[in-house]
């Protein structure tokens, strides 16, 4: 912890000697960034801080949109999302799930107004039965097993 500045010092001259004290105590030494360039600002970009803090925390801008504006982004990526689901009623579980959120949304009167009305369950269902392959019945496959070899008690009373 730095110590006081003394009294009658400017506050330049005190800034000025406890840089020099740092310096000769190597304290600036080995910093990170050191020997790279500074990443200065576009001056004409007011949001660049914003920018710069999305890249350093990796976080995706659209956890920055309001809620309506994702949901209709949900809505029109509804079918590469139900692309992966395997049984019918996850697809009517989770298009259930859109169709209340959308509604809720709706009914919502804060942010911005996105027009979103809710999807066709029964139009999306029947598109992907359509999209997904055929689910023939397998043939049985009969394992064919060698003759088990009796014992030794088996074959001397048999």
């Amino acid at each position: 912890m730095t110590k006081r500045r003394p009294p009658g010092m400017s506050n330049q001259d005190w800034v000025e000697s406890q840089i020099k004290l740092a310096q000769n105590q190597g304290e600036f030494e080995n910093l990170p960034g050191a020997g790279k360039p500074l990443k200065l600002a576009d001056q004409h970009d007011p949001d660049w801080w914003v920018k710069e803090f999305l890249d350093r925390e990796d976080i995706e801008t659209e956890a920055l949109l309001p809620p309506a504006m994702l949901l209709r982004k949900e809505k029109q990526q509804v079918h590469e999302k139900i692309r992966g689901m395997r049984r019918e009623s996850e697809v009517r579980d989770y298009l259930a799930d859109l169709n209340k959120r959308i509604r809720l949304s709706i009914r919502d009167t804060t942010g911005p107004v996105v027009p979103t009305g809710p999807v066709n369950e029964d139009a999306i269902i029947a598109q992907w039965r359509m999209d997904r392959p055929s689910t023939a019945p397998r043939p049985k496959v009969e394992e064919h097993r060698p003759a088990r070899k009796k014992s030794i008690w088996q074959r001397l009373f048999s």
